[in-house]
Parts: structure tokens; sequence; C-alpha cells
């Protein structure tokens, strides 16, 4: 049985509030220490935020498979949004976070005055295009809609699949922070800005959809199957990453994790759970 904790953007919004006001207590509470340097409890469980697929299956395999072998204690919490997991792990709600790359971190810590940093790269979710309504991307033409996740860098990401598939050419230079105004040509396409989570739903509705590869194997897509075309992984910016709050990288339970994340059962995991939907990048964290 699975004993992940559902996080409601209500619930989360309550447990901010719980925290905040527990967190003006004494330098003897736990988050006080936290903040000031103080070691944190190795045998306490480590709570990680993450996104359910595969973030949260990935964690749960390594929690029913390996953790107890390493001392670790694992617990998981689901969040269903791109914002929650980073201010739950800036608050001290949760250890880490399990959900996003270092692009739209960055510029999440940017506009919102976190301090979340990468610890390490785990997997590469290829961002792609699909569609209901045609079967091949020759079959996309003027007049069509295509809907595109609305957040900084999920949208440039998504404006440079298109260009660099012919849909579009957007201005030279602007890279992955491309905005639907640096679209130099549209070809005569139609453009909906939606919330990433939101975007398979929209589906049925519009002609073709940029889709992140998390939510799309939640709306039971296939990626490798599926897509009209999917990002290149070779040396793709965008390996999803391990992130605690600055201060916490030597936390030892961290330490643990990211080692079993990065082992072989967990590369085999990948492998064989989503052929190809999901691919393994262990190694350095990508400088953006």
């Amino acid at each position: 049985m699975r004993k992940n904790i559902k996080i409601t953007a209500a619930a989360a919004a309550t447990a901010a509030l719980a925290f905040g006001l527990t967190a003006c207590g004494t330098s003897s509470d736990p988050a006080s220490k936290s903040e000031t340097g103080g070691k944190a409890d190795a045998s306490k469980a480590l709570v990680v935020a993450a996104s359910p697929t595969p973030h949260a299956d990935i964690l749960n395999f390594v929690k029913k498979n390996l953790a107890a072998k390493a001392g670790l204690k694992l617990e998981v919490k689901e969040f269903t949004d791109y914002v929650l997991p980073n201010t739950a792990t800036e608050n001290g709600q949760v250890d880490a976070n399990f959900f996003q790359h270092v692009p739209y971190l960055d510029d999440f810590n940017k506009k919102n005055n976190t301090h979340i940093v990468a610890v390490a790269n785990v997997h590469l979710e290829p961002l792609g295009l699909y569609s209901k309504k045609v079967k091949d991307l020759k079959d996309i033409k003027a007049g069509q809609t295509i809907a595109v996740p609305n957040d900084t860098t999920n949208e440039g990401r998504a404006l440079q699949l298109l260009a660099a598939n012919g849909l579009i050419t957007v201005k030279d230079g602007v890279g992955t922070n491309a905005k639907l105004s640096d679209i130099t040509d549209k070809k005569g396409l139609e453009f909906k800005e939606l919330e990433a989570a939101t975007v398979p739903r929209a589906l049925n509705d519009v002609d073709a959809a940029v889709i992140n590869g998390n939510y799309a194997i939640e709306a039971k897509l296939q990626p490798a199957k599926d897509a009209l075309v999917l990002e290149k992984a070779e040396d793709n910016p965008y390996a999803n990453i391990l992130a605690v709050k600055a201060g916490n990288e030597k936390d030892a339970r961290v330490q643990k994790l990211v080692k079993l994340l990065h082992s072989d059962e967990v590369k085999k995991f990948i492998e064989d759970t989503y052929q190809g939907s999901v691919v393994p990048a262990f190694g350095p964290v990508a400088k953006s």
C-alpha cells in the first residue's frame, strides 16, 4: 500500500500558516536550528516533496527497496503543481523536493526570493508535442491552435521545440527564455498559454499541445510512442533535480538519498518502467 501524503493547495496553505506561527518560537525549534546552521537529526525521516509521476514513483521505489538498508527513513509528499514544493522547502515544511529542472529553479528563486539549490541530477522527461486531432507533424497547418505551458522556462522550452521542428521561427539568441512575443513567424498558428499541469486536459480543445513529460505520463500518454515530436535527450539542460534549501546540501540524509537515486537499481527501474519516456540523467548538475 502506498503511504504517500497527497497535498492540496488548501492543505499546504494551512500548513504554511501553521509553520509561520511555530517558526516564531525559541531558538530550540528545529526550524531555527536549521536556519542557523544546526545539523539535522539523521534519525529523522527525510521528507521530500515530489510530483506524483515519475518523481514520487521513483522515490517510492527507493523507499521500498533501498532506503532501509542504507539507514535512511524516507517520507514522500506528493504535490500536483510547480509552486508549492519550492515554498514548502523554503519554509521548512519539507526537507527537499524533486520535481523541477535547474532553469525553472533559477527563475523561481529570482521571482520569489527563495534560496533553493540543486543537489543532483536524476532524470530527464523529454518535452513533447501531442495531438488528438492530427497524426503527423506535417498535418499541423495555419489556423490551428497549439497550447503551451505558461511558466517562463517551460514556455521558452516549448517554443524552442516548435522552432526546432519548423512550426515557428523565433528571434535569434532568446534561447529558452523565448516568449510568444519573440516569435518572428507564427506561420499562421495560434497559441494558448496554460498552467503546465492543465495542458493535457486541453488536448480535446486545441489542435496540439506541448506537454511536460511528467504530466504526459499522468495523462496516460506514452511520450516515446504518442508524441508527434520529442526533445532530444543529448546535452539537454532540463534534467530533473533533487533540491534543498541552501545550507542543507550536506545533510547526511540528503547525501544518502543522492547515492540511492544514482544507483544501478534506480537506473534499471527508470529504464524498465518508462521505456524511454523518462531517461536517467545521473551526473553533475548543469549550470544555467
